[in-house]
């Protein structure tokens, strides 16, 4: 088969890519070895996490919420089972959508294991080769699974496995405090699983914002999640009917399930890089530019397996670039403004810098201003005001560097902070627009008034002192 652009993997970036470089007008065919388009996030990752995330947020209504909004229920229980057919019912449907996207864009799928022969050859077991002139590699990412005397006991499961239960384990230990390890740790507690998460750093989310990372250990604790932070497990025994956990000095925990979420690894083994010339690190993955180019100028990388970012949104991105370019455009990937959403409970989420990196870099010229939910009508009228929206921006000229939103939906309106960091706006022009009431969205712009000392629906507050010299 001869193809304008070959794409290596079918997950968020390769399937994106490749419609793009069709739309574009290029012949494209798209090598993946699953049995469903979508990669890690469509069938093992993103979609069915969330289905589990929607779950839990209608048990949470159900049990905390619906009678103080005078909706009597008569208890809730978990139906696990007809939870897994619901996420395995949106896995499917979003997976099949990838398939009709690439019907109705002209994009040739070819199913198999795909490895290059040479620069413009893929190799595909048991089918036919595909030669190219451009190519796109996105091939994601893998489990990482540290060397930890026992870990390779059945019970010990990275994300996958545990997205594959059928039954809730009584008691989960939770081995990493990163946002997977969060979120699944956050499903499971609702699910009613004693939970423990297990981390070797002092805090949870250690790459976010200092004062979310704290709300949310806070928020974990009320909810009776064990929080074992500063702590690296040793060792895991499985005795057949349950696992021993060892960590820190001589503590142990017992556990029917662990989850292994301690990182993912870029997917760039065997697949004959190094032989064609392309540069990649073991760690990082594939060295690309921000045109998403290779070191064999023809060849492009996006996604997990291209360093960077590990996330969905980002490796959509970088597909688009990577098509653009692959077809003779000129286009870039701008990683100013990256979305960072975190499906806890609370919920979490992230634009721009957090108020550590703007006071790195910009010194004592940055401000910073925090709107809790409790002061927000519509927060209140759906019982939600746990967290808070903070805006951080320097002081010279009033760019608005950051947004950081602890609390409800904030994964959804962390949007409004892309938009705004994208066109770098002032905070004067968040604070100063018209936000709609009663809604949400208004604390975006009352956090944007705090910091600028001009709050109306909170007492204002004298700014923080300045940094020591």
């Amino acid at each position: 088969m001869d193809v304008d652009v070959a794409v290596l993997g079918g997950g968020p970036g390769g399937y994106t890519a490749a419609i793009r470089a069709a739309q574009l007008g290029a012949k494209v065919a798209c090598i993946e070895k699953e049995a469903e388009l979508g990669g890690t996030c469509l069938r093992v990752g993103c979609i069915p996490t969330k289905a589990w995330v929607q779950t839990a947020f209608a048990l949470k209504e159900a049990e905390e919420h619906f009678g103080k909004f005078g909706v009597q229920v008569s208890g809730t229980t978990l139906d696990f089972a007809a939870s897994n057919a619901w996420k395995a019912g949106v896995v499917h449907q979003m997976t099949q959508g990838v398939a009709g996207l690439f019907k109705a864009n002209g994009v040739e799928w070819v199913k198999g294991v795909g490895r290059f022969n040479d620069p413009n050859t893929l190799a595909v077991e048991g089918g036919e080769d595909v030669t190219f002139k451009q190519a796109i590699i996105a091939t994601g990412s893998f489990p990482l699974r540290p060397p930890i005397p026992g870990l390779d006991s059945p019970r010990c499961v990275d994300s996958t496995g545990l997205l594959a239960q059928e039954q809730v384990p009584a008691r989960l230990v939770v081995l990493g405090g990163g946002i997977i390890g969060c979120e699944f740790a956050s499903i499971f507690r609702r699910f009613g699983s004693e939970v423990t998460v297990i981390e070797m750093l002092d805090t949870l989310i250690p790459q976010e914002d200092a004062d979310a990372a704290k709300e949310l250990a806070k928020q974990f604790g009320k909810r009776g999640i064990a929080l074992e932070l500063g702590k690296q497990c040793t060792q895991v025994d499985d005795d057949g009917s349950q696992l021993t956990v060892h960590f820190g000095e001589r503590e142990t925990v017992q556990a029917d399930l662990m989850l292994v979420s301690v990182g993912r690894g870029p997917l760039v083994e065997g697949l004959g890089l190094e032989a064609i010339g392309v540069q990649l690190d073991r760690r990082k993955g594939i060295a690309a530019d921000e045109h998403r180019r290779t070191t064999v100028p023809h060849i492009y990388a996006v996604g997990d397996c291209a360093g960077y970012w590990q996330l969905a949104h980002t490796a959509f991105r970088e597909g688009e670039v990577a098509a653009e370019n692959a077809c003779g455009h000129d286009a870039v990937v701008d990683n100013r403004a990256v979305p960072r959403p975190i499906y806890t409970d609370p919920e979490i989420a992230g634009v721009g810098l957090t108020e550590a990196e703007a006071r790195a870099q910009h010194g004592d010229d940055v401000a910073v201003g925090q709107f809790p939910w409790v002061a927000n009508a519509r927060a209140v009228m759906q019982d939600e005001t746990v967290g808070w929206v903070k805006s951080i921006h320097e002081t010279r000229y009033g760019e608005l560097l950051g947004i950081v939103m602890v609390g409800p939906h904030v994964t959804d309106l962390i949007e409004a902070g892309v938009v705004a960091i994208d066109a770098e706006s002032t905070v004067e022009t968040v604070a100063d627009g018209m936000a709609p009431h009663p809604t949400l969205s208004e604390a975006i712009k009352e956090a944007g008034l705090a910091a600028l000392g001009r709050a109306i629906h909170i007492p204002n507050r004298k700014p923080r002192a300045k940094t020591p010299a």
